[in-house]
């Protein structure tokens, strides 16, 4: 095998006889190995292929067997490498009908989970005593309070980005001033909360699965049964309910931070005074504008902490799979938000709010 390039380029550089007989003779052959004896048997074969009679001499017998079990594979020649299944057309339609199950039982599975935590939480209305404030109001300040300077700042500079495009664009028709009720309602409506939702996505759905996870993988949530507790009032509906309670108060600041990036950079590229601001911006929107955005945040909270969770409690053994289900749990929160937005816009249309 380590020779067998080399011994391959010599044996096809020979000239071989044709219409003669040939003797191989292996008789100062000392060792042979699968790929030494499939050689053999092709140099044999090419040579009966140019009308020689081949006849093999001074065959160590422990050689035998093996050049017995390669001669009964047929011709040598050497397999064509297969096409791998899912380069073909058939492969293809199975991995799409794989990933459709697989999606299939993992919605099943999130709306199972779901209806644990909703079962959890009406037997959290008939036995308050077990409702656990210190752990809510801890996981409000981890998820609401101490989030406030990177949502606050991300907002800021997206108002200030919105409001420069919105303005460049619109002074091609001489209405800049209409740039203010694009900033509000686009902000308002849609930016604010969905801006909000994913940076909550990425910042505490992600810890929530790695802390659930790494307990998982301690063999801490297996104490927590063997003691009697549920780890769905322990570990869930504090972050649950917490981030629940959070959002909507996090979605109205950075609502606010856009609007005032928004407003200082209409004053730095427009001339658009702070007063002038104001009276467009309330000329803009409606009573619903706002509520619009605050009403869908209790529902994307939902959204993160439930699959956040959900995915902690799948860790299984290792710290890859912690690191893994993090990942996954920021893109499938990610996805549900936005089409749970989508559905809302949809739902606000028919309404006509």
């Amino acid at each position: 095998m380590a020779t067998v390039t080399a011994l391959d380029q010599k044996l096809k550089s020979l000239d071989l006889p044709s219409n003669r007989n040939v003797t191989l003779d292996l008789g100062h052959m000392d060792r042979l190995d699968t790929a030494g004896a499939w050689l053999l048997v092709r140099t044999e074969h090419a040579l009966s292929a140019r009308g020689n009679t081949v006849e093999v001499a001074n065959t160590n017998p422990t050689f035998a067997p093996l050049l017995d079990q390669v001669r009964s594979r047929g011709a040598a020649q050497p397999v064509p490498h297969p096409i791998p299944a899912h380069h073909t057309f058939v492969g293809f339609l199975g991995r799409i009908g794989e990933f459709t199950v697989r999606m299939g039982y993992r919605g099943y599975s999130i709306l199972s989970f779901w209806g644990l935590v909703t079962l959890s939480m009406l037997d959290l209305l008939r036995h308050p005593r077990r409702f656990r404030v210190k752990a809510t109001l801890v996981q409000m300040e981890q998820t609401g309070l101490d989030a406030m300077p990177i949502v606050g700042l991300l907002s800021f500079l997206i108002g200030i980005v919105f409001a420069y495009q919105g303005a460049d664009q619109l002074r091609r028709f001489g209405a800049e001033i209409y740039t203010v009720n694009l900033l509000g309602i686009a902000i308002l409506r849609e930016l604010g909360v969905l801006l909000a939702a994913i940076v909550i996505a990425g910042r505490s759905g992600s810890a929530f699965t790695a802390q659930i996870g790494t307990m998982q993988v301690n063999q801490e949530v297996d104490a927590m049964r063997v003691l009697g507790l549920d780890p769905s009032h322990v570990l869930v509906l504090p972050r649950v309910m917490g981030l629940v309670m959070t959002l909507p108060l996090l979605v109205f600041f950075t609502d606010a931070m856009g609007l005032l990036g928004g407003c200082i950079m209409s004053w730095a590229s427009l001339g658009i005074s702070i007063p002038r601001f104001l009276d467009q911006l309330r000329g803009a929107i409606t009573q619903w504008t706002l509520w619009v955005g605050v009403i869908k945040a209790p529902f994307f909270a939902g959204i993160i902490s439930m699959v956040g969770c959900y995915e902690g409690f799948n860790v299984s053994g290792s710290a890859d799979s912690v690191g893994r289900l993090t990942t996954q749990s920021v893109v499938e929160s990610i996805f549900l938000v936005i089409v749970a937005d989508a559905g809302f816009s949809i739902l606000f249309s028919i309404l006509g709010i």
